[in-house]
């Protein structure tokens, strides 16, 4: 059961990174447990990625969303994560996949708790769609942008 806010349509997966020039350009990348500094580095690929994309404010709100997402993985797991974006026809999708199955809250921010808690409402506020996706051993926080949007 994948739970969270959606729009009209959500952009099909690609599974495999070894890609055929007709399939959609992805990044997929390992994070090492609470390893902070893959924050910016998973910047710069989506980036990268996103360099053709044509969507430049859109490639800026999915830089932000991307660190919040993994910020949240790698901060409030133990574990390694999964970061994997996909450029499709419609648009993107984001997923941070971790190995713990306890699910993310969303949580008004408190005003005097510095920057804690505005991840989620971040991605609530800004994404296309965005939800939460069980796994056998784990979850996936994801987020789509439509190519369509202004």
């Amino acid at each position: 059961m994948t739970v969270g806010a959606s729009s009209a349509k959500t952009v099909e997966e690609t599974a495999d990174s070894a890609m055929e020039p007709a399939q959609s350009p992805q990044l997929r990348r390992r994070l090492g447990r609470a390893d902070l500094r893959a924050v910016p580095e998973a910047r710069r690929a989506l980036r990268e990625l996103l360099r053709h994309w044509g969507r430049p404010g859109r490639s800026e709100i999915a830089e932000l969303l991307t660190s919040e997402l993994v910020t949240n993985a790698l901060i409030h797991t133990d574990h390694d994560a999964v970061l994997t974006a996909t450029v499709g026809p419609r648009g993107l999708r984001v997923e941070v996949r971790d190995f713990v199955a306890r699910r993310p809250r969303l949580r008004a921010p408190i005003a005097d708790d510095g920057t804690h808690g505005r991840g989620l409402v971040l991605v609530q506020s800004l994404a296309d769609a965005w939800g939460v996706s069980p796994h056998g051993v784990g979850k996936s926080v994801w987020f789509e942008l439509d190519s369509d949007a202004a």
